[in-house]
């Protein structure tokens, strides 16, 4: 039965990829108006999903991310018309080569072709991943949570039935529902060209281990803020206080804050109050608590991603002992440090070896909406290919297209061989 969904899904990919930008963006605005005319059916199925979940005691930080209401709605909906508004990414002429007079190279940005899409809890990221494969000319299986089924379904019924409407291929997009589904999807490497899980460090990794097709990984959000020694207290603070509290349950929310020694009375006390305000749970080292009470911090919390209001706190030595510590804990997503020593931050910023790196804000930032790439699929930490959101770009390759006039390479070959000009030109693709 996959097998034939995914054979489905690899004709559809080809015609999709042909489609004009004006077929897509129609389908797009098609599948927001079938989201606004079906939100009472949405919120209605997630609320199901939503008891379902209580009666399961499935933890907060996952209730938080699979609750969809009017306001998520409306959010999904916004990222859709920010992608409608982007430029169509395939069919860009990347680069073009005048190999001799009469034969050139171009290298044109093209489809991936189908993606296989495995993600937890938020509906939401059913919407973003569906529509950035729409735009950017992918077919996509996608594979959400147990515990979002009745959300995912309406939402994939919805989204394949106003695109199919809008003229898409009918079997462009897929939801798979069981566990068995995601077993069988992996071995499918003839017909799926990319596998984008999103999940838990061992989920990722049991992805990886079990396929053959190319894993986008998408790991842990062990994210880290460094409060320098010449941070401006009140940006110190808000940065802070935002970069936990303003949706804990996001990869991207930090989980460890590092502190400058010489500044930690001062600081510590005051952040204290804020995230107490927040209602954080705070764990620190040895040095944080001769300063303010908190639990103890452990081993372990320094390699936690908590995805719920809890923060472990170190005080550092200074931004080398910031960047080592970083760089031993972390899972390389976002980063940041607040200061007002320019030389001290591009510093930072060049040793910390994360996806994304700031200077002087949030790490809540790091976001394929916020960024302008029309949502994302997930925020990759791989060093290959993508990394950081992964938007449209990330899910495009390229292919070569060379345009001759009957030449052949005997002509470029041997004691009297011609040369090749290897000359860049200023050219699109299908341009005279």
């Amino acid at each position: 039965m996959i097998e034939q969904i995914a054979t489905q899904a690899k004709k559809a990919s080809i015609s999709l990829a042909a489609l004009s930008s004006q077929k897509k963006n129609s389908a797009l605005s098609s599948i927001i108006q079938a989201l606004s005319d079906n939100e009472d059916a949405i919120i209605t199925a997630n609320q199901a999903d939503l008891e379902q979940a209580q009666r399961d005691t499935i933890k907060d930080a996952l209730l938080k991310r699979l609750k969809f209401d009017a306001a998520k709605l409306k959010d999904s909906i916004e990222g859709i018309r920010s992608l409608i508004a982007l430029p169509d990414p395939v069919g860009t002429t990347l680069d073009c080569t005048e190999l001799d007079k009469g034969l050139e190279l171009y290298r044109v940005s093209s489809p991936i072709g189908v993606l296989g899409i495995v993600f937890e809890s938020r509906p939401d990221a059913l919407i973003q991943i569906s529509t950035l494969a729409l735009k950017s000319g992918n077919a996509v299986l996608l594979k959400g949570g147990s515990e979002a089924a009745q959300t995912n379904r309406v939402l994939a019924d919805t989204i394949s039935k106003a695109s199919s409407q809008a003229g898409l291929p009918k079997d462009w997009m897929a939801l798979l529902e069981s566990r068995a589904d995601v077993k069988a999807m992996l071995a499918l490497d003839e017909y799926i060209d990319l596998v984008i899980p999103r999940g838990s460090n061992a989920f990722v990794k049991y992805i990886m281990d079990n396929t053959r097709i190319p894993v986008l990984g998408h790991t842990e959000g062990i994210c880290h803020l460094f409060i320098d020694r010449d941070a401006d207290m009140e940006k110190a603070i808000r940065i802070a206080y935002d970069s936990k509290c303003q949706y804990p349950a996001a990869c991207n929310a930090i989980e460890t804050l590092l502190v400058d020694k010489t500044i930690a009375v001062s600081f510590l006390p005051r952040i204290q109050k804020e995230y107490e305000k927040g209602s954080v749970e705070l764990r620190g080292d040895k040095s944080t608590r001769e300063i303010i009470d908190c639990a103890p911090a452990t081993e372990e919390d320094w390699h936690t991603e908590y995805l719920d209001l809890i923060l472990s706190i170190r005080l550092v030595d200074g931004i080398d002992e910031a960047i080592e510590h970083i760089n031993t804990y972390g899972s390389r997503h976002t980063d940041a440090i607040v200061s007002e020593d320019a030389k001290k931050a591009r510093t930072f910023i060049e040793l910390i070896d994360s996806a994304d790196v700031f200077w002087n804000c949030s790490t809540r930032f790091s976001d394929g909406f916020r960024y302008g790439l029309g949502a994302e699929v997930g925020i990759s930490t791989n060093k290959i290919h993508a990394r950081g959101p992964v938007g449209l770009e990330g899910l495009l390759t390229y292919k070569w297209k060379l345009i001759g006039k009957g030449h052949i390479v005997a002509d470029y070959s041997g004691a009297d061989s011609r040369p090749f000009t290897h000359k860049k030109l200023e050219k699109k693709f299908g341009s005279s």
